[in-house]
C-alpha cells in the first residue's frame, strides 16, 4: 500500500535536509519551523513573568532534597506521606537552591522549558514519520493541551520525562539503531519515572540483537571495516553498522548496557545511600498508595487508562489517534512502526505497574498522552501523503475536517480559560499569601519562642519548610499526622503540638486545596486547639499560636 498510492517519503525523514528532492522547499520548512520554535519560546517567557506562578509538591520536595544535598547534608525521604524521590529532579533542585528563594521559579521554568521542548519534539517525531504538515498539526495538538500546559505552569518535571522519551523516539526514527543517544535520553529518562527502565531495556535489545544472534550463529564481532573506520576517527561507524544490522563491538556493547542500566542502577544506589534500603521508592510507594487509596484492580486500571487518556487529550483526539493509528499501520507501517511501539510499551506498563499496586494517576500517563498525537495529525492531515488527484485523497480531506469541526465544537463546550487562569492564580495567591503569613512579624516573633509549626496536612508542609528555610522536618509536622499516631496509641506529636506551636488553618478556597484533600484528611484539623489565640489573619490564612 506503501509504494502504490502514497507520495514519495516525507523531506524530513531525509537525514539532512539538502537530500530531499526539494532542496529549496526543505530549507524553507525547516526556517518556518525554527522562527515558530523561537516566537514560542518567547511566548513562554513572557508567560512566565507574566503570570508567575510556584511549584506544587513533589517539586517544592526536590527543592528541598537538592538544598541538602548543595548542603552536604543526606535528604530525608522518610518524611510524612512524601512523594517517590527523583534522582534528577532532586539534581536539578540542588541548582535551583543555589539561588535561594528563587529557586523556586527556576524549577517552574525549568517545566515550561520542558514542555517547549516536547512541543518541537513532537514536530520533529512526526515530520520524520509523516511529513511536514501533519507535523505542524501535531505540535498545535500539543500546544493546545491545557492539561500539560497547566502542569508546566506548576513546576511538576513529569513534563521533562515526556520530552525525554518523545526526542529519544524522534532520533530513533531519523536513524534505526542508533544507539548511544537515544540510550542516554531514556537514561535520563528512567531518572525521573522508572517506565523508562522498559523502554531502555526494550531499546537496548533491540540495539544488540543482531549481535546476539550473530554470536548465536557462532559469528565474531564488527566487520573489520567498521572497527577500522572507529579507529580512524569515525564516531559514527558503529551506529552506522547497527542500523544495517550488523554485530557490535564489544566495546560499543558494553557502553550501551552500561546506559541502559545506568538508571535503575542510579536510583538504586540513591536508595541505599540515603536510607539503607535499595527498594526504599518501590516500598514507600507502594504503602503510600494503599493509604491514600490510589490502587486499583486490572478492569479498574483499564477504565482509568481511557478516563486520563480523555482528560488529558480530549475525546476528539484521542478517537483521532487511535483512527490514526489504524491508517498508520495499513498505510505507512515502516514510518509509524518506532512511535507505535514506544507508545505500546508505555501504556503496557502504565496498566502493569498498576495493576501490580502503584499509584494510579492521570500525570503518568502523560507520555502515552502525548506519542497519541502524531496519529491524530495524521488522521486529520495524512491526506498530505497520498498522490495528489486520487479521490481517497479528497475523502480523506472531508474527513479530516469534519474531525477538527468535531474537536472545535467539543473544546468550545468544555474548555474555560478562565478557569484555568483562575486555578493557577489560586496556586500563586496561596504560596504568596503563606509566605505573607509565615513572614508576618507577629508570626515570626511567635516562632521565635517556640519553632515548632504545624499545617492541617501534609500538602503545605513542602511550601512552608521553603519559605522558613529550615532543613529539620521536625520542626514543620502535620496535625493529621499526630491525630493519626495518636489513634495508634502515639502522642508525642501531639502532646508538642499542644504545648508550645504555631498553628496555620487555611481559609476560603485554600481549604479544599490545601487542608481536605485526600482520603484520611479529617476537618477537625483545621478546628483551632484550645488554649491558641489569633495572631494572623489573611485572605486565605490564619495562623494560631500559644507559645
Amino acid at each position: 500500500m506503501e509504494s502504490a498510492t502514497l507520495s514519495p517519503p516525507p523531506a524530513g525523514s531525509a537525514p539532512r535536509a539538502h537530500a530531499s528532492a526539494d532542496g529549496s522547499s526543505t530549507w524553507r520548512t525547516l526556517t518556518w519551523a525554527k522562527l515558530a520554535f523561537a516566537l514560542l519560546c518567547l511566548a513562554a517567557l513572557v508567560g512566565y513573568f507574566a503570570f508567575p506562578t510556584y511549584p506544587t509538591y513533589d517539586s517544592f520536595y526536590a527543592l528541598l532534597w537538592g538544598r541538602d544535598l548543595l548542603h552536604l547534608h543526606l535528604p530525608d525521604f522518610s518524611v510524612y506521606r512524601g512523594p517517590t524521590e527523583h534522582p534528577l529532579a532532586i539534581a536539578f533542585g540542588m541548582l535551583c537552591s543555589i539561588f535561594g528563594q528563587g529557586g523556586a521559579r527556576l524549577m517552574v521554568l525549568g517545566s515550561i522549558g520542558s514542555f517547549v521542548t516536547l512541543v518541537a519534539g513532537i514536530y520533529r517525531l512526526t515530520r520524520l514519520c509523516f511529513g511536514a504538515l501533519v507535523a505542524v498539526l501535531a505540535a498545535l495538538l500539543m500546544l493546545t493541551r491545557l492539561f500539560d500546559a497547566n502542569l508546566a505552569a506548576q513546576g511538576y518535571l513529569d513534563l521533562t520525562y515526556v520530552a525525554l522519551i518523545v526526542w529519544a523516539t524522534a532520533l530513533e526514527v531519523q536513524r534505526p539503531r542508533r544507539g548511544t543517544p537515544v540510550l542516554a535520553l531514556l537514561a535520563l529518562a528512567g531518572l525521573l519515572r522508572p517506565d523508562a527502565w522498559v523502554l531502555a531495556g526494550a531499546y537496548w535489545l533491540w540495539c544488540v540483537w543482531p549481535t546476539l544472534a550473530r554470536a548465536a550463529r557462532g559469528g565474531t564481532g564488527a566487520p573489520p571495516g567498521a572497527a577500522a573506520r572507529q579507529g580512524a576517527g569515525q564516531e559514527d561507524a558503529a551506529g552506522e553498522a547497527a542500523s544495517a544490522g550488523a554485530a557490535l563491538s564489544p566495546r560499543r556493547l558494553l557502553a550501551y548496557t552500561a546506559l541502559a542500566a545506568s538508571a535503575p542502577l542510579i536510583w538504586v544506589a540513591v536508595d541505599t545511600i540515603v536510607t539503607g534500603d535499595p527498594l526504599y521508592s518501590l516500598h514507600s510507594t507502594a504503602v503510600l498508595a494503599a493509604e491514600l487509596e490510589r490502587t486499583q484492580g486490572f478492569s479498574a486500571v483499564l477504565a482509568a487508562t481511557w478516563r486520563y487518556a480523555v482528560r488529558i487529550d480530549k475525546l476528539p483526539v484521542v478517537v483521532g489517534g487511535i483512527a490514526g493509528a489504524l491508517l498508520a499501520l495499513w498505510l505507512t507501517p515502516r514510518r509509524a512502526r518506532v512511535p507505535l511501539v514506544v507508545l505500546a510499551l508505555l501504556l503496557l506498563v502504565y496498566v502493569g505497574e498498576g495493576a501490580g499496586g502503584a499509584s494510579v494517576i492521570d500525570r503518568y500517563m502523560l507520555g502515552s498522552s502525548a506519542l497519541l498525537l502524531p496519529f491524530c495529525a495524521l488522521a486529520i492531515g495524512g491526506w498530505s501523503l497520498l498522490r495528489p488527484g486520487s479521490r481517497l485523497r479528497r475523502v480523506w480531506m472531508a474527513a479530516g475536517a469534519a474531525l477538527v469541526l468535531y474537536g472545535a465544537l467539543a473544546a468550545v463546550s468544555v474548555t474555560s480559560l478562565t478557569n484555568a487562569r483562575t486555578t493557577l492564580s489560586y496556586h500563586d495567591d496561596f504560596h504568596e499569601g503563606l509566605a505573607a503569613a509565615l513572614h508576618a512579624p507577629a508570626v515570626r516573633a511567635e516562632l521565635a519562642r517556640c519553632p515548632l509549626l504545624s499545617l492541617p496536612d501534609n500538602k503545605l508542609i513542602p511550601d512552608a519548610r521553603w519559605i522558613l528555610d529550615t532543613t529539620n522536618q521536625r520542626d514543620v509536622v502535620a496535625r493529621s499526622e499526630a491525630r493519626a499516631d495518636a489513634q495508634q496509641g502515639v502522642h508525642t506529636l501531639a502532646q508538642r503540638i499542644a504545648r508550645a506551636s504555631v498553628a496555620v488553618y487555611p481559609l476560603g478556597a485554600a481549604v479544599f486545596q490545601e487542608a481536605i484533600v485526600d482520603i484520611g484528611d479529617d476537618p477537625l484539623d483545621q478546628v483551632p486547639l484550645p488554649g491558641f489565640r489569633r495572631i494572623y489573619t489573611s485572605r486565605y490564612y490564619a495562623v494560631y499560636g500559644n507559645c
